[in-house]
């Protein structure tokens, strides 16, 4: 008896196995992605990965491009309407999506219930998007606006560190999430200064570039994904002002504002 394979059982093949599954809810995320920023959500090797991009492909599920060394993975989700086509008639649709949204809200329930504090600060800048990131991207030039003068040492990539330092000692660490030139930098932050922040998990500083007409900006500094009213959440209110205003002042004039010691 020969047994006959339809383009539909490699899909649900590829669907079987909960690593190929988290990596199209990574692409869904963020399309575009390469094999080092998919390999660092699992703790398999980077071979295991590609084994299974590469089911993913076979499968249509995924589709990959090469730009230069680069390879980037781009999310196909036509197999998978096929399958919906096939089992849910257009009547049913509406109905099936109103359960899966409401299984989905009580799912999040708890985390909607109790969201965390997010800080918010905006400021209009006499200068190009580009001339803000410039300086923003520059770690030569990071104690002349950061708050206490910190110094910065980064990796400029999507998954590179960034640290922030006083003197030899860290005080800040994270990760680049997002890096959009020159518009949108996301990075983690784990806070080192004390021992009541660094046992908080890591928050989420958001960079938003949104430039007015030619020569003015307004910068908008996110700082959000904490777990409740952390320590963390209660000490950073204080640092960002500061160096949003330090920042502003060195791109419109050239000059750093050095601020004064502060006593309490």
């Amino acid at each position: 008896m020969v047994t006959y394979r339809l383009p539909m059982d490699d899909v649900f093949d590829a669907l079987a196995h909960p690593i190929r599954r988290d990596l199209l809810d990574a692409l869904r995320e963020k399309d575009g992605q390469t094999l080092g920023e998919l390999e660092r959500r699992h703790a398999v090797t980077r071979f295991a990965v590609m084994k299974h991009l590469r089911l993913l492909e076979e499968a249509g599920l995924v589709t990959s491009l090469k730009t230069g060394r680069e390879k980037r993975h781009y999310l196909n989700p036509a197999p998978i309407q096929r399958i919906v086509d096939r089992w849910v008639s257009r009547y049913a649709a509406p109905f099936v999506r109103t359960m899966v949204d409401l299984a989905e809200t009580f799912e999040r329930g708890a985390a909607m219930s109790r969201p965390g504090p997010k800080h918010v600060w905006e400021i209009f800048v006499r200068a190009a998007p580009e001339e803000i990131w410039t300086v923003l991207t520059d770690d030569a030039r990071t104690p002349l606006w950061q708050h206490f003068d910190m110094t910065s040492k980064t990796d400029w990539r999507p998954g590179g560190a960034i640290t922030f330092f006083v003197g030899d000692r860290p005080m800040i660490v994270g990760e680049i999430l997002e890096l959009e030139p020159p518009r949108r930098l996301v990075h983690s932050f784990s806070a080192r200064w004390a021992p009541d922040v660094a046992a908080d998990a890591p928050s989420r500083v958001t960079w938003e570039l949104l430039p007015i007409g030619a020569t003015a900006t307004k910068l908008v500094l996110t700082h959000d994904d904490f777990e409740g009213e952390t320590a963390t959440s209660r000490a950073v209110g204080g640092g960002w002002p500061e160096a949003l205003s330090r920042l502003k002042t060195l791109v419109e004039t050239g000059e750093p504002f050095l601020m004064p010691p502060q006593h309490g």
